[in-house]
């Protein structure tokens, strides 16, 4: 075939122009074998003698062209039109990475031209798909993304959505939208949007449908204003009265939360009897008069009329005749001219009187006029708490901010459902403070010196206190607006982060973080489990928070999805214990998520309360992590020497407690703290002495240690030194290496924190966050709306190695806030702005301003 082409090449048919070279009218073109058609390629060229196609390097036979000759009407050049077919079985042959490809060849007098490659490929369509959407139920105007990566396919598979079997068009509905990765996005979630929704991918092969994902749209219900108080009940007495609500603002649909908390107050009531008039005594008869007659009075006050009582009946005058003889009128005249006398005198008294009035009132008026001008000193001290407007121009920029050091908020009022009943109502042993609405709002002035005491006071009138410590040692508090702010309890690792705008507008609430002991607190464990956190509460637990505070704690657990079941618990207002969230698992309520790390957790939360970690061991190498602890007498003047050897969860609560009970009991600390691994093998810690392993592993028990007393043979000796083995068995051991001087004095500023390096335990507005609040909001504003080259919040988050949370932010108004935030808890108060800096910049969003405050704050 080789010899026969060549011969024919060699002799190109004569007619053609000998001084153009072929040109291509036609080339071939990139076609798709579609289950075992064969495909036609063809290719034009004129003036062309020759033409043949080759395919990947080689020449094809040239029995399998089919080859047409013609004329060019235009030029009146010899035209040729040559086709191939090429079947799969062709295209199976060719193996390796190099692609089928066929290439026409065109000869004419003058020389040979080349037509463009044409790729031949084998198009197909897999059947399961890389990712399917995934049922979900959402509350109404929160964002709902859908993934689905089609299955894969030559040519590659375009993606449509199906929305209860009728196609999903972004371009008629601005809520929608899909992504270049074939993600349904659904900016705010409607009623309308609960649907059946599939993703369908096509190619010309065929057609694939994933399975069907039910998104349900929900909304919680909501309480409408409560109507006005009823009548009392009774109409004479005590009795009650009644107002009510519903929960039809909005009412709940799909599966929503029913409102909580009661739809009926009740109150106590009086209503005042009405009591009747009486009769008093009749007077005593006045002296018989001109007329002979003579009259007596009574009056109706014995007792009065009051309340809606009936008058008295009868007369109030009585009269009669005082003579039956008849009576003497010469005295008549004189007794007139007295009473005309009397007249007139009373009348010149009561004009004397009405002046010296004038007079009065004419002179207070000009002295009230001079105090009014100035009336602005007895007014100075109640000003009432305000914040400017901002500019329309920049509305993030506050231009004064809110002094909120003196004003703080009580609340009074229901957080749980209770039974009526005519005595005191009284609440169960659960949360501190109740939510708002129920009960008043007071603003309180105190000196910062008497704040704490003035808090503490005001939370002992509470029936209900009884669930919190009573002293300050362990609990901060403060007063916060919708700028927001931060609570610590120094050396222990325990925050509270409320974000900007999680509290709304216009409403300030005075917020607690309390650590709790853990014998103060009963909280119930079952088979295998054991705390690995300590047990903090944060409230008031009703308070309204449109965005998630973040609870920042210690744990002392050794992570690892196989070897652990981590549960988020949080204490109900009846004070049952409720699991809330497994760590590890797709959340089942937006309301909580948990960022485990190392040495501390981040629980996201919206609704505030007592939280606590527990974890449940699934295998024998699930361990804790325990702290070592050494003490010993500061001073010894008797020749017995005790060493007390503490068993701690790794955690700095739990340390912070006992270096507070060894100061009390004159210890020291010999020795660097040292960290035990202690599994679940059900072996006790034996330092020579037994400590019983479900002690150890439940957690409940604070404060475990052993005591070695050691004797000396002489008071002079001053100089000790041991070795101190703590071991499980079959476990992992740790040795203390111990020299020390016993008369040596260690103070305990050597080893404690100081107070100034613990910082304020309470930060109101812009000092709380490293960030600036115009550079966050220039950062959200940013970031949250999808970019089309992946240059948003997503991105940010791979950045940050948040990542592995995409689903939680997303479903969240601003994830980038989210993002922020916790940059802000996991970071204070000595994150590094110019690392965030360069990621937002490799995102591709560089913000020159926000590298500018890095720089100041380096």
């Amino acid at each position: 075939t080789g010899a026969q082409q060549s011969a024919t090449v060699a002799n190109p048919v004569s007619g053609a122009s000998p001084d153009l070279l072929p040109h291509f009218q036609l080339e071939p073109e990139d076609v798709y074998i579609v289950k075992n058609k064969a495909v036609s390629l063809a290719c034009r060229a004129t003036p062309a003698t020759q033409i043949y196609f080759k395919c990947n390097g080689e020449w094809v036979h040239q029995g399998d062209h089919v080859t047409q000759h013609g004329t060019d009407r235009g030029t009146g050049l010899p035209v040729m039109e040559v086709r191939i077919e090429v079947t799969r079985q062709q295209v199976e042959k060719i193996f390796g990475l190099e692609e089928y490809w066929c290439q026409c060849v065109a000869w004419s007098s003058s020389g040979t031209t080349k037509s463009q490659k044409a790729f031949v490929r084998i198009a197909y369509l897999r059947k399961n798909f890389e990712q399917e959407p995934t049922a979900r139920e959402v509350s109404i105007e929160q964002g709902i993304v859908l993934p689905c990566r089609p299955p894969e396919g030559i040519p590659p598979a375009e993606v449509e959505w199906l929305r209860n079997e009728e196609l999903v068009d972004p371009a008629l509905d601005a809520n929608v939208y899909v992504t270049p990765e074939h993600s349904l996005v659904l900016r705010q979630a409607r009623l309308a949007d609960t649907a059946n929704y599939t993703c369908v991918a096509k190619n010309i092969v065929a057609r694939r449908r994933s399975a069907s994902a039910a998104i349900t749209v929900y909304v919680n219900g909501g309480w409408s204003t409560w109507t006005q108080w009823s009548g009392c009940s009774t109409s004479c007495g005590r009795g009650w009265q009644k107002r009510s609500r519903t929960c039809t603002n909005p009412t709940p649909l799909n599966g929503g939360a029913f409102c909580e908390g009661q739809n009926v107050q009740k109150t106590a009531c009086t209503t005042l009897c009405p009591v009747d008039g009486a009769w008093s005594e009749w007077s005593k008869w006045s002296v018989c008069g001109a007329e002979c007659t003579h009259w007596r009075s009574r009056e109706c006050s014995e007792p009065a009329p009051r309340n809606g009582g009936q008058e008295c009946r009868g007369p109030e005058l009585d009269t009669r005749n005082c003579t039956s003889e008849l009576c003497s009128h010469a005295a008549g005249g004189a007794e007139d001219v007295a009473l005309y006398v009397g007249l007139v005198a009373v009348a010149v008294c009561l004009v004397l009187l009405l002046l010296v009035g004038v007079l009065v009132y004419c002179r207070k008026k000009g002295g009230l006029d001079a105090d009014v001008a100035d009336s602005s000193i007895l007014t100075a001290g109640f000003q009432p708490v305000s914040i400017k407007p901002s500019k329309a121009d920049n509305p993030g920029l506050l231009t004064i901010q809110p002094d909120l050091s003196t004003a703080t908020m009580t609340y009074q009022g229901s957080l749980c459902p209770r039974q009526d009943g005519p005595a005191k109502l009284q609440l169960p042993n659960g949360h501190l403070l109740s939510p708002l609405g129920a009960g008043r709002h007071t603003l309180h002035h105190s000196s910062p010196a008497a704040e704490g005491a003035d808090f503490v006071a005001r939370l002992s009138t509470q029936s209900y206190f009884r669930s919190l410590p009573r002293g300050t040692t362990n609990m901060a508090y403060g007063t916060f607006n919708f700028l927001g702010g931060r609570l610590m309890i120094p050396n222990t690792g325990i925050s509270l982060l409320i974000p900007p705008d999680a509290i709304p507008r216009g409403k300030i609430y005075e917020v607690y973080l309390t650590l709790h002991k853990q014998e103060e607190v009963r909280l119930p464990l079952a088979g295998c489990q054991t705390l690995l956190s300590p047990i903090v509460s944060c409230g008031p637990p009703g308070v309204l928070l449109t965005r998630p505070a973040i609870l920042a704690m210690g744990h002392c657990v050794e992570a690892s999805a196989e070897n652990w079941s981590i549960r988020l618990k949080k204490q109900s207002c009846e004070g049952t214990w409720e699991d809330v969230l497994q760590l590890g698992a797709e959340p089942c309520t937006e309301l909580y998520y948990c960022q485990l790390e190392a040495q501390a957790c981040y629980i996201f939360t919206e609704q505030l309360g007592r939280f606590a970690l527990v974890g449940e061991s699934l295998s024998m190498a699930a361990s804790k992590r325990l702290k070592l602890v050494l003490f010993a007498p500061a001073a010894c003047p008797s020749l017995e020497y005790n060493i007390r050897v503490y068993c701690l969860s790794d955690t700095q609560d739990v340390l912070k407690e006992v270096i507070q009970l060894e100061k009390q009991l004159g210890g020291q600390l010999i020795g660097a703290p040292r960290v035990l691994h202690f599994k679940d093998s059900y072996h006790n810690l034996t330092p020579l002495q037994e400590i019983p392993f479900y002690h150890i592993w439940s957690g409940l028990q604070p404060f475990l240690h052993c005591t070695f007393t050691l004797e000396r043979l002489s008071p002079s000796t001053c100089e000790l030194a041991c070795k101190i083995w703590v071991w499980q068995v079959e476990g992992d051991g740790q040795s203390f290496t111990v020299n020390f001087n016993i008369a040596k004095d260690t103070r305990f500023s050597d080893w404690l924190v100081p107070d100034s390096e613990v910082g304020a335990p309470a930060l109101v507005g812009p000092s709380a966050f490293k960030i600036p609040f115009l550079i966050r909001q220039k950062i959200i504003s940013s970031l949250d709306p999808p970019g089309t080259r992946g240059a948003d919040w997503r991105t940010l988050a791979q950045k940050l190695n948040l990542d592995s949370h995409l689903s939680f932010f997303a479903s969240k108004p601003s994830p980038t806030a989210m993002i922020l935030n916790l940059w802000e808890a996991r970071h204070f108060p000595n994150g590094n702005l110019s690392q965030l800096a360069a990621a937002v910049a490799e995102v591709g969003k560089q913000d020159g301003a926000l590298f500018a405050v890095s720089e100041a704050e380096c």
